[in-house]
């Protein structure tokens, strides 16, 4: 799915990052400018198009802020800390960088008049679910410190909306995975530490095996179930939410596959465009962990007009092109 070029400059927080890169990508190649700020501890410089104007620069500060905000029209704010064991031993170092840092975008944008906004949002938001799928309209119940930030952020953006008229839309998403190809190489996952299951699956070796977290689980085959959607896909639906936007509204919507992925079916296909057997162990069951995680998608699809495009085999063909595994 493509949209319609967007006569404007973007802003997009966190532009050095896995998603924010890929993103500051597409729509360079679209034609449409873009400013990118990121402080690049997590991301990497050389993965800003050079097409993007690009600011080096934490959200602590309000100047740069202000700075990267000069003639931009709209933001797209993927910036902020993500790894859920990291927010549970620091979580105040979370709190700084996802909610204040937040605090100090959403004020320079007010102060320069803009209104509009796209917000990198988590399914972490929703916790331990109630039902399956999950909608929207589940109850939010952060089990970490990673999505409680991303829930007060979300309020902090109910709030500009109701007082300040600002158009906003977050989008919750689940697992993302895959690469995008640009002149020259691809643009994919570059953690450290890799904390994602495809990159450690299609890293597995004899010497180093992918852990499995559970075998019996209430599932068809024993092993846990989540969702997962392809970053070119993900990143579409953020454009597309670019062009819903409307003064004083909030709007959330979940991003997936709207399918789940086993533990076990990674696997196997990772096995198939490998050519070879991913080396792997059983390991105990993680405390908290959930038996299964899928998103309800309807939303995205009726109101955004979205829907994912690559599955499962495109995510880890191209997650393996970017790694120089294939």
């Amino acid at each position: 799915m493509t949209s319609k070029p967007l006569d404007e400059r973007i802003l997009i927080t966190g532009g050095a990052g896995y998603i924010g890169s890929v993103a500051a990508h597409i729509l360079t190649s679209r034609g449409i400018e873009i400013t990118v700020i990121d402080d690049c501890s997590t991301g990497h410089p050389d993965a800003v198009p050079s097409a993007a104007r690009f600011i080096q620069a934490s959200l602590d500060d309000r100047e740069a802020i202000r700075t990267a905000l000069i003639d931009c029209t709209a933001v797209i704010h993927f910036a902020g800390k993500s790894l859920v064991a990291e927010s549970v031993t620091h979580p105040d170092l979370y709190r700084q960088s996802n909610v204040e840092g937040s605090r100090n975008l959403l004020e320079e944008m007010y102060l320069a008049g803009i209104s509009r906004l796209v917000f990198s949002s988590s399914a972490s938001t929703y916790g331990e679910p109630e039902m399956l799928p999950i909608s929207e309209s589940a109850p939010t119940r952060p089990a970490n410190p990673y999505g409680e930030t991303k829930l007060a952020v979300e309020g902090m953006i109910t709030h500009e909306g109701n007082s300040r008229g600002m158009a906003a839309i977050s989008l919750r998403y689940f697992n993302v995975a895959g690469a995008f190809a640009v002149v020259g190489g691809w643009i994919g996952e570059r953690h450290n530490p890799e904390t994602h299951l495809i990159p450690n699956v299609l890293q597995s070796s004899t010497e180093n095996p992918v852990e499995i977290f559970g075998n019996d689980w209430p599932t068809p085959d024993g092993t846990c179930i989540r969702d997962y959607v392809h970053v070119v896909d993900l990143v579409e639906a953020h454009i597309l939410a670019l062009a819903k936007l409307m003064p004083s509204t909030h709007k959330i919507f979940n991003l997936g596959s709207g399918r789940g992925y086993s533990v076990r079916e990674i696997l196997q296909t990772a096995s198939e465009v490998m050519g070879r057997e991913i080396p792997h162990v059983e390991a105990g069951v993680r405390q908290g962990d959930p038996a299964v995680l899928v998103a309800d998608i309807s939303r995205a699809k009726s109101e955004l007009t979205w829907a994912p495009t690559r599955n499962l085999k495109h995510m880890i063909e191209d997650s393996a092109r970017a790694m120089g595994l294939l």
